[in-house]
């Protein structure tokens, strides 16, 4: 599902947003509107991350600046009424994560500049011109290349070298799997591997994915970035060891949760390095005419105790190379 399907999905949502009114006085400080797809609790460490780096530029939160915050709760579908709510307030700049969640803003009528710390294809999603000059209100980070599936396959392979069959646990409402599932699908043909796809809409869904992934007798799952697996990160954990599947994630929170193996980049820093986006545009600066950046680095995290959990041996020359390693 690409920008078009995912603007049928929202607009009929239209209709339902709530009105939400606030004194629009003259404010001393910048208000920020910050809407999180993760719950509040689950967003905790990446508006620290934030708030952080605007510390480090000299903003605090309640004497240089303002911050209305909204969530989802990993609901993809209460994104366009709690960006309505956001626009409403008329921030001088909204904060956000992922690709679905700045395409929400594009479909309520206002130009404030957006910042997304996640974004996937900006391009393909109609974001962004290129990524060296966005050119429209929405500029931020990266969170995944177009490489990315093809070095997490590769390292899954040397924990599993004999797996015939990768599962792909995905997201059926998130308009940027359809990127993650090219990218895994490229990767496998090169390597004779044959992907099988299981989707799901809610949590209720995950039971049922799992045991379809036993059914396949897949050697590994793959679990796609994305929010709402995000939040289900310990029942994920919990299903891949009782299934002794060995499982492969892009976020550093799913390992700590108690998955396998992680290999992606830190969501925790993006949203620590949005705050050069925020300051800029808070000192003038056009959103479209700032870069979208990929981050450098990428983190290898190995969870020993899971490892060891579901009878899975990872060599020694796997785990010095990790970058962490959870035991």
């Amino acid at each position: 599902m690409r920008r078009r399907e995912f603007v049928t999905l929202i607009g009929g949502a239209a209709a339902a947003w709530p009105l939400v009114t606030r004194a629009q006085s003259a404010r001393r400080r910048p208000l920020i509107g910050l809407l999180q797809v993760q719950s509040l609790t689950g967003s905790a460490r990446y508006t620290s991350e934030f708030l952080r780096g605007m510390a480090e530029r000299g903003y605090v939160e309640g004497r240089d600046i303002d911050l209305e915050r909204r969530y989802a709760a990993g609901d993809l579908n209460r994104l366009p009424a709690l960006a309505n709510e956001l626009v409403k307030l008329k921030p001088d700049v909204i904060l956000t994560s992922t690709s679905a969640a700045a395409l929400a803003f594009t479909q309520v009528p206002q130009s404030i500049p957006i910042v997304a710390t996640t974004m996937v294809d900006p391009i393909g999603f109609g974001l962004a011109t290129s990524e060296a000059r966005p050119g429209g209100q929405v500029t931020g980070i990266l969170i995944s290349s177009d490489t990315l599936p093809g070095k997490q396959l590769a390292l899954a392979l040397e924990v599993v070298p004999g797996a015939a069959k990768v599962g792909v646990l995905m997201n059926a409402l998130n308009p940027t799997t359809a990127v993650y599932w090219a990218g895994i699908e490229a990767a496998a043909a090169t390597l004779s591997i044959k992907p099988v796809r299981i989707e799901v809409r809610a949590s209720d869904d995950l039971n049922a994915a799992f045991q379809k992934f036993v059914h396949e007798q897949v050697g590994l799952i793959f679990v796609a970035q994305d929010s709402l697996l995000l939040s289900e990160r310990a029942r994920i954990a919990a299903l891949a060891t009782a299934a002794r599947l060995p499982t492969m994630y892009g976020l550093r929170e799913h390992v700590e949760a108690g998955g396998l193996i992680c290999y992606g980049f830190n969501v925790a820093e993006n949203f620590r390095r949005a705050a050069m986006f925020v300051d800029k545009i808070l000192k003038g600066a056009n959103a479209g005419s700032l870069p979208i950046e990929l981050p450098v680095r990428l983190d290898l995290l190995v969870n020993l105790k899971t490892a060891k959990a579901i009878g899975l041996v990872i060599s020694e020359s796997f785990l010095v190379r990790a970058d962490e390693v959870i035991e």
